[in-house]
Order: structure tokens, then sequence, then C-alpha cells
């Protein structure tokens, strides 16, 4: 896998991506601090963007599967470059509506890029490597995420936030570019060209998850990391309130971040193709048991074991799944499914998001985790007991 020149374009096309993309969170950040008083119109401006994306989300799933994946991306990229723009624009005039426009822009070649490019995954590396090529793929982009922060932070300080951007626009360039030199081949979007016909309606993902149970399972059972995930920040910070402790913060981020780390690099040797399933239910079942222990936020130790539980069991939970989309779910149906997964992503996470708001202010930190753990286990348990009843069904599905 690693002789293959693809697999280091789209991991250093990541790594450059992720910096670009967190310097540009951080800088949208301290715009909204110095232009937007109210809270509330911050997390309009965010839903907007969320929101644009997820409508384009079946046209980007019939486009992916219909053209040449690397194109999508290349026009994707072009389009994020040029949605800086607006910022540029916005810090010049002081205009809340050009930062909506960015907003919108960078969601908009968001929905497009991510699908097309884990839908290239499985015609760059052979399937006995994706576990590991997705395991790789998600530590580059959680590096990236701490070195972007980290960076942008440091910049703000000595630099101005038309820099902040420039430095921004400058790592999407390098990432445009830099996906020219990917050199694939795309049969399914070849072969539609050929024939002149594009491909089929967004709804037919529905029928292909229905014939691929396992696919079915694993998408629902995301909904777990996502409770936990969704209201991160806010629980980190409900944390610090309660032990009165502010250094807690950095530990809480830094143990989860680092056993996210493990996970990813050690999952490639646990498993097979043989027991994936089984330790994706073993993983996922951890991150319901790490969600119950913060019922114990009060004791600093115990909080620092269920974030480093949470840490390694979603470092090995998200490859897992990648990977069992990608090999069950028809290649033909990749771009719609996994524009499907990403619209379904950006849904759940807001409404866990306002649901971690407002259980916070009504029955606590500590009664939610029991809240959302025993949900977590009910779901488990459910699709668990569905899928293992019916094991005949747990087919290999190949492309023809």
């Amino acid at each position: 896998m690693w002789k293959n020149r693809n697999v280091w374009i789209i991991l250093m096309g990541e790594f450059i991506a992720g910096i670009g993309l967190w310097t540009g969170i951080i800088g949208n950040l301290e715009f909204m601090q110095a232009h937007v008083p109210s809270d509330f119109a911050k997390s309009l401006i965010l839903f907007i963007g969320l929101l644009a994306g997820v409508l384009v989300g079946p046209l980007a799933g019939k486009i992916i599967d219909s053209y040449s994946k690397k194109k999508v991306m290349i026009y994707s990229g072009f389009g994020r470059m040029l949605s800086v723009c607006f910022m540029f624009l916005a810090i010049e005039y002081q205009s809340i509506l050009f930062m909506i426009l960015f907003m919108i822009a960078i969601q908009l070649s968001a929905a497009f890029y991510f699908p097309a490019l884990q839908s290239s995954i499985p015609l760059i590396v052979p399937d006995k490597d994706l576990l590991q090529m997705n395991g790789v793929h998600m530590n580059v982009s959680t590096v990236s995420r701490i070195a972007g922060t980290a960076m942008a932070g440091a910049m703000l300080v000595i630099m101005s936030l038309s820099s902040l951007y420039l430095a921004s626009m400058v790592a999407y360039g390098i990432l445009f570019l830099s996906t020219f030199l990917l050199d694939f081949e795309d049969k399914a979007a070849d072969e539609r060209k050929k024939d002149g016909k594009g491909s089929g309606s967004f709804k037919e993902i529905m029928p292909v998850l229905k014939e691929t149970p396992i696919a079915l399972t694993v998408l629902i059972l995301t909904i777990v990391p996502i409770l936990f995930i969704g209201g991160f920040n806010l629980v980190v910070i409900n944390i610090s309130e309660i032990q009165d402790d502010q250094t807690i913060k950095c530990l809480i981020y830094t143990i989860e971040g680092i056993c996210f780390m493990i996970g990813a690099f050690g999952v490639k040797k646990l498993s097979n193709d043989n027991n994936m399933v089984q330790l994706m239910f073993i993983f996922v079942t951890l991150i319901a048991v790490a969600h119950l222990s913060l019922f114990f936020a009060d004791m600093k130790i115990m909080t620092l074991i269920s974030f480093g539980i949470f840490g390694l069991a979603v470092g090995c939970f998200f490859p897992i799944a990648a990977t069992i989309f990608q090999t069950k779910i028809p290649k033909e149906y990749h771009g719609r499914f996994f524009s499907f997964r990403n619209m379904l992503d950006r849904v759940m996470f807001q409404v866990v998001l306002l649901g971690t708001g407002l259980f916070l202010d009504t029955i606590g930190l500590q009664m939610m985790a029991l809240v959302f753990g025993f949900l977590s286990l009910t779901l488990i348990t459910m699709y668990g007991l569905k899928l293992f009843r019916q094991p005949m069904k747990i087919a290999h599905q190949k492309t023809p």
C-alpha cells in the first residue's frame, strides 16, 4: 500500500486540507465573536451552512456516481478556494452577509468533495488494505485538526484575520493542485460515459441498504458515537465547571486524541475479514460504556478514563465502519451512499448538539450520561440480535 503514489497524495492532501479547514474555523469563530454578539445568532449562521450541505447531498451523490470522481474532487476543490474570497469581502466590509455566503459555499464544496474522496479510496487500494488505509486517513485528519487549531491560535497573535484566511486559501490551493496528480481507474464512470448514461436516482440507495443488512446496521450504530461526539465540547466545558478545574479540558482533549490515534493505528492488527462485525459491536459497546461512566464526571481520574476508553473505541470503530461500507455497498452506488451518510451525520450532529444543550440545562450531565448510555446500549442490543439471528444475510457484495 505504501508504494502506491495515490495513497501518499490522498494522505498529504487530507493533512493540508485539514490545516486549511481548521485555521478557517478558528477564523470564523474570531470574526463572529467580534461582530455577532448573540450565541443564538452564531448557531444560526453555522446552521445555514450545514443546511446548504444537506440540501445539495442528493445531487452530489448522483453526480459523483455519474462522472469521474477525480474531476468532482478537482471542481469542488476549486470551489472551496473561491469560497474564501467571500471571507475577504466580509472582513473588508465588516459584513455578516458575506460570511454567510462563505459558510454556504464552503459547505457546498464539502458536500461534493468528501463523498467523492471516500468513494475513491476503494479504487486506489485493494480490499485487504482498506482497513489500514481508513485508519491512517483518520489519524492524518486528527493530526491536521490539532496542527491547524494550534497554528491558527499562534497566527492570530501575530497576524491579521485576513492573513489567516490567506494561509487557508494557500492550503486549499495546494490540495487543488495535488488532486491533478491522482491516477486511478474509475471503470464505472468510464462505462457510463461510453453509454451516454448517468447514474440512477438517489432513492435507489434505499433498496441497496435493505439488501445489505450489515451496512444498514453499521449506519444505525454510527448514532452511538455521534451521541458522544455531537455535544463533546459542551460536555467538556460542563465537566470543567463541575470539577472547578480549567486544566481538565486540556487533559481530556489530549487523552482522547492520543487514544484515538492508538486505536486507529492498532485496529488493523486486531481485525480480519472474519471478525470485523464482532469487533465493531465490541467497540461500539465500549463507547456506550464510556458514556455511562460519565455519571462519575465529578471524579477527575474517572473522567480521564471515560474519555480514554471513548477515544480508543471510536478510533477502532470508524475505520471498521468505513471498511464495511466500502466493501459491502456495490461500488456503483458509493457516491450516493456516502452523500446520504454525510447528510445523515450532519443532521444527527445538530440534533445531538441541541439535545445535549437542553439536557445539560435541565437534568444535568450525570443524568444525561445515563440517558444517552442506555439509549446506545438499547440500539446495540436491538440491532445485534437482529443481525446475528440472520447470519446468512451478511453476504459480501461484489460489483460485477
